[in-house]
């Protein structure tokens, strides 16, 4: 091993130029979920350049490339990078910018991209080294419900079924050059939750004359607290937050509508749906008991994400041999959510983070997130070596 080591670190950096301004490209063109065009013709023309076979047109931009090694029928290996970027202004001092105003890739899709096409040239440079066959997966609408990892799946884009599903994913708070893993549950699934209560309004100096549309959303949201404190189970994370209250009224008027807007999160699909009939019966009897209506609405969105422990845990063995154990970090939960929890709940699936620390570099979904592009040639690298050592194992 130590020899195709040797190797897949040779070509990592010498690819490192190459790959840097291919994110650099990427990111001064980001595009919205499920609007990427150009950069799916973009991904096209290098997977065309690297003599590599693919199907486009997945969920209109999705793209799935194939890689055969040596008997191509032993394995088959997914490696999946999201595509889209998200509605936020960038902060205009960042050294390289988004030429898209309003867009940007706050998230680090375009490393995502970028990482994948190098790891992707690397096995095709290297697929007489390794045994079964590699599907590269660049997906559509991650940020977005209903995901576009779902609709990929949908659309029949993972032919032939994987025996296992790999993605990285950046992180601004780890090393540049690091990596990390989860075993088990890692990521929370995510529901949008809608309220609108509806009552009669009026002026605010003659609330006996009104139903306070205010009060009583106030109610529901500290009503609602008590589906995390007192009815979850202790043992199961649990989120409910809501960020959005909106009531058009004036200092005095009470209006006739009042909107609320939330999100629930948890790692427990039984409990999930426990807790949605929970939050409907609970918003809806406590506006009617206070002379109201509440409508509901709550949006499915993408389920919790779970990384198989076997072969995460070979995954990470890899990586320490591919960059010693000083480089590879154990991670904890996460109540964010990832709609690669879809192909979790349906393969098996292993999503590790890399680290892409840099100096006054914010956080993720801001305006001021920055990425170390230099991380790209670990990142590249640590991928090709993981999928040649599942692909190469006997069992």
């Amino acid at each position: 091993m130590e020899q195709i080591i040797n190797k897949i670190k040779e070509l990592s950096h010498s690819y490192l130029e190459e790959i840097k301004d291919i994110r650099a490209h990427l990111h001064q063109y980001p595009e919205l979920s499920f609007e990427e065009f150009k950069t799916s013709a973009f991904i096209q023309e290098k997977l065309d350049e690297y003599g590599i076979s693919y199907k486009s047109g997945f969920v209109k931009t999705g793209i799935v490339g194939t890689i055969e090694g040596k008997n191509p029928n032993k394995k088959v290996l997914a490696l999946r990078a999201d595509m889209d970027a998200l509605p936020v202004t960038e902060n205009d001092s960042h050294s390289i910018c988004s030429k898209n105003t309003g867009v940007m890739h706050a998230c680090g899709h375009d490393m995502h991209m970028a990482s994948l096409l190098g790891t992707a040239k690397i096995l095709q440079e290297l697929k007489n080294e390794w045994e079964g066959t590699v599907l590269i997966i660049f997906q559509p609408g991650e940020e977005l419900l209903p995901g576009g990892a779902r609709m990929m799946m949908e659309e029949g884009a993972l032919t032939p079924q994987p025996d296992l599903i790999m993605a990285q994913h950046v992180l601004p708070d780890m090393e540049s050059g690091h990596v990390g893993f989860r075993e088990g549950m890692y990521m929370a699934s995510g529901d949008e939750i809608y309220l609108k209560i509806k009552g009669k309004g009026g002026h605010g100096a003659m609330p006996h004359r009104c139903d306070d549309t205010v009060l009583i959303a106030s109610h529901i949201v500290v009503a609602l607290q008590q589906i995390v404190s007192r009815r979850a189970d202790i043992r199961i994370p649990t989120v409910l937050s809501f960020g959005r209250m909106i009531a058009e009224g004036a200092t005095n008027i009470i209006p006739q509508e009042v909107n609320i807007a939330g999100t629930f999160r948890t790692m427990d699909e039984k409990w999930r749906a426990e807790a949605k009939r929970l939050i409907t019966e609970i918003a809806q009897n406590t506006a009617k008991g206070m002379g109201a209506v509440c409508e509901v609405d709550i949006k499915h969105g993408y389920p919790y994400l779970v990384n198989h422990i076997g072969h995460t845990r070979s995954a990470k063995s890899a990586a320490t041999a591919y960059l010693t154990s000083e480089k590879v970090e154990d991670m904890d939960i996460r109540m964010t959510t990832e709609d690669f929890g879809f192909y979790s709940q349906k393969y098996p699936a292993c999503f590790y983070r890399f680290g892409v620390k840099k100096d006054k570099s914010g956080g993720l979904h801001t305006s001021n997130f920055e990425a170390e592009d230099q991380s790209l040639e670990t990142s590249m690298g640590t991928m090709a070596y993981l999928a040649m050592d599942f692909l190469n194992k006997s069992e």
